[in-house]
């Protein structure tokens, strides 16, 4: 990612990006298992991902969740406190290659997204676009454009300044950069929830495009998209839940809950009395 937190700027990041355009194919991601916070080892032998897979990491602020997303997003090899070891198609990563934001198979949305560079958002996504090596950067730009509009509550345009989007329209362009134009095939995604977007419709996008991705949560209803959810306890996963027959019953009930308050939001928000 280019802009984002921690990003660098952008006519750097182009110039870092230059020599490191082919696709970054990816076959399996493996977590293998660390220790909590008291030194417990993991109740898991290994998880495994491929492209297109849906993980809910679920427990309480605090419990860690964070930590093993830093964990998936370093390639950690034994050496963070966690202890986990994180296997990129069987093998754990080497030298400076975890680093290399050239070979980046990690993009990660956190729950603010600052952008460090002073451009209105066509010029950054061309740019973006650009270090990709697009053919058709223009088609592409629209397609980020119209996903991130479907997204945000409020549109905005191409010639909209970045530091003139608010904080959910930040998330939308940026999760629509991720699953459209960023090659990272690990999505890392820490509560959703709370950007004020149509957050359904961000995971299927990402989806759509074959990323891994891995989302705390603390929605029921996100948590239930997944079809498989991390528990996580005292800074270590205590249980590998996949999900079942009666919790795809109950996530259906709560799909109809969920469009029924989100119309109901949109009307507020435009300004309607609810009767």
């Amino acid at each position: 990612m280019i802009a984002a937190e921690g990003a660098i700027h952008a006519e750097d990041a182009y110039r870092a990006f230059e020599d490191h355009r082919s696709p970054l194919v990816l076959q399996k991601l493996t977590i293998l298992p660390g220790h909590d916070k008291s030194g417990l080892a993991e109740s898991f032998e290994s998880i495994v991902l491929e492209p297109g897979d849906l993980v809910a990491l679920v427990g309480p602020t605090g419990a860690g969740k964070s930590r093993l997303l830093a964990d998936v997003e370093w390639l950690a090899r034994g050496d963070t406190p966690s202890g986990r070891r994180i296997l990129v198609d069987g093998n754990l990563a080497q030298g400076n290659g975890r680093y290399h934001v050239g070979a980046q198979l990690v993009a990660q949305l956190s729950q603010t997204m600052t952008f460090m560079v002073d451009l209105p958002v066509g010029p950054f996504l061309q740019l973006h676009a650009r270090s990709r090596a697009i053919v058709d950067r223009s088609k592409s730009v629209i397609e980020v454009l119209d996903a991130a509009n479907q997204l945000a509550g409020e549109s905005f345009t191409l010639e909209t300044a970045l530091s003139g989007l608010s904080g959910g329209q930040s998330r939308a362009l940026m999760i629509a950069d991720t699953a459209l134009i960023s090659r990272s095939p690990i999505v890392l995604v820490d509560e959703i929830e709370n950007a004020g977007i149509d957050r359904r419709r961000a995971l299927e996008l990402l989806l759509a495009n074959d990323k891994i991705v891995l989302m705390a949560t603390h929605d029921p209803f996100l948590a239930l998209q997944a079809e498989r959810r991390l528990v996580v306890r005292n800074g270590g996963v205590q249980a590998v839940v996949d999900r079942s027959e009666t919790e795809l019953e109950l996530l259906l009930e709560l799909e109809v809950m969920d469009t029924r308050v989100q119309s109901v939001r949109n009307r507020l928000r435009r300004g309607e009395a609810l009767r």
